[in-house]
């Protein structure tokens, strides 16, 4: 249980380093949002209803005003308001949506002085939304010529024992190998099973921010060579300073740098150097051929995309995936994190060769091409990798897959869906 809560809070971290959502204490007055029709699911032309109620020791106040405002998600309200909830309850009827997707309604209220907020989020056909992005013409060429430069280029891997991480079952190193031509590193951890014999690997990307990695020797301790890869080209084992100190100024929004230029841009680089990390998998005499991939938010995006480049990835699971459908905001539609395309008419980021750059890195189109079995976790009150753009990537998927769904969650996940992903990715490599 221990790993799956620190599994959990890392999905929370994914993206937290850029956004956060709310405290982790419960407050003393909630707003309680539910559908009237039973469901989190309408149609489109279905008219959209909801119940607010304004609690106290779980008991609704009566004649509380509250403001809200309503519409598809992270785009302008549609429909904004005041109402009371009269004898504890009032139902708002917030109109239609005239295409798939999703539509939020966003509640305030100040109860003794002390304001409060609430959002909740539910689905229009959301079997039947179409990513905005499109594919361009030479992207499988693009990426494949990526690749090809990096097949010429040696791994030269380094490995570090660790002893104080090491358990009794499991040697624990810190590894790096080459992921530029000028010399550049990816660091990770990697875990090894002491025992002889061959095993299946797991290879970990990482969620937004800048940090350093503690390797999952618990999974390795169970039979299975893990990977933990940073994406910064920096030792994943610092004092956490020097990481605070990196975020805050040189790796500053990161994932802006460079979009001008395809062949330039931040993503570039960690993507391959990503896929590199199976390379080094396979080089260990340990491995027994069957390797899974996974990670939440930027690493669900990474990992949508290593396993659509690499043949050799037997299964995936990607949680709350980023990167998703991010011109949607270009066609009045929510887009994936990091949604530096938002408010599009005043953006500085809405420019024919970002957007064209972004084409090459959206994790829809990689999830076009995927051909192995995927498992992916949403969720409905996501606002960092909202579900219009999550869900996107679930829709363009054609290969086997399989969807974990939370209505209430936001960009975090419970310790138990992380361990069925763990456990979805152990059973498929067996």
């Amino acid at each position: 249980m221990k790993k799956s809560i620190v599994f959990a809070l890392l999905a929370l971290l994914g993206c937290t380093q850029l956004s956060a959502q709310g405290s982790a204490q419960t407050p003393m007055v909630k707003v309680r949002i539910t559908p009237t029709n039973g469901s989190w699911d309408y149609r489109v032309g279905e008219r959209i209803k909801m119940a607010v109620s304004v609690e106290l020791n779980e008991l609704p106040l009566r004649d509380v005003a509250f403001t809200y405002e309503a519409g598809p998600e992270l785009v302008e309200p549609t429909v904004t308001g005041q109402a009371t909830t009269k004898d504890g309850s009032v139902t708002l009827d917030l109109g239609r949506m005239d295409k798939p997707g999703f539509f939020n309604l966003d509640v305030r209220v100040r109860v003794n002085g002390v304001d409060y907020r609430q959002w909740k989020t539910v689905a229009v056909d959301k079997e039947r939304i179409e990513p905005t992005v499109t594919m361009p013409a030479d992207f499988q060429s693009y990426w494949q010529s990526q690749l090809d430069a990096d097949a010429a280029m040696p791994l030269r891997p380094r490995m570090e024992l660790l002893p104080e991480r090491c358990t009794d079952r499991t040697d624990v190193y810190e590894v790096s190998y080459l992921y530029t031509p000028q010399g550049g590193r990816f660091y990770g951890i990697l875990c090894v099973p002491k025992a002889e014999g061959k095993y299946p690997a797991v290879l970990r990307v990482p969620g937004a921010g800048v940090r350093s990695y503690q390797g999952s020797a618990w999974q390795a301790d169970k039979g299975f060579i893990t990977l933990d890869v940073g994406i910064h080209g920096i030792p994943v084992t610092l004092e956490p300073v020097v990481y605070e100190r990196l975020f805050a100024g040189i790796l500053n929004r990161y994932y802006t740098m460079n979009l001008e230029s395809r062949d330039d841009y931040y993503y570039n680089r960690v993507i391959r150097g990503c896929k590199r990390a199976v390379d080094l998998i396979f080089t260990l005499d340990k491995f027994n051929g069957r390797i899974g991939v996974q990670g939440s938010s930027q690493g669900g995006a990474l990992t949508v995309m290593v396993a659509a480049l690499d043949p050799r990835v037997c299964c995936a699971a990607a949680a709350l995936p980023a990167m998703s459908d991010m011109t949607g905001y270009l066609h009045g539609c929510a887009g994936g994190w990091p949604q530096i395309l938002k408010n599009p008419a005043e953006c500085i980021y809405n420019r024919k060769e970002i957007v064209n750059t972004l084409l090459y890195y959206d994790t829809v189109n990689f999830a076009r091409l995927l051909k192995i079995p995927i498992y992916y976790m949403l969720s409905y009150n996501d606002k960092v990798c909202p579900p219009t753009s999550t869900f996107s990537v679930y829709n363009a998927t054609a290969a086997p897959k399989r969807m974990q769904l939370t209505h209430e969650t936001g960009h975090w996940y419970y310790p138990e869906q992380a361990g069925q992903m763990d456990t979805y990715i152990e059973k498929a490599l067996q």
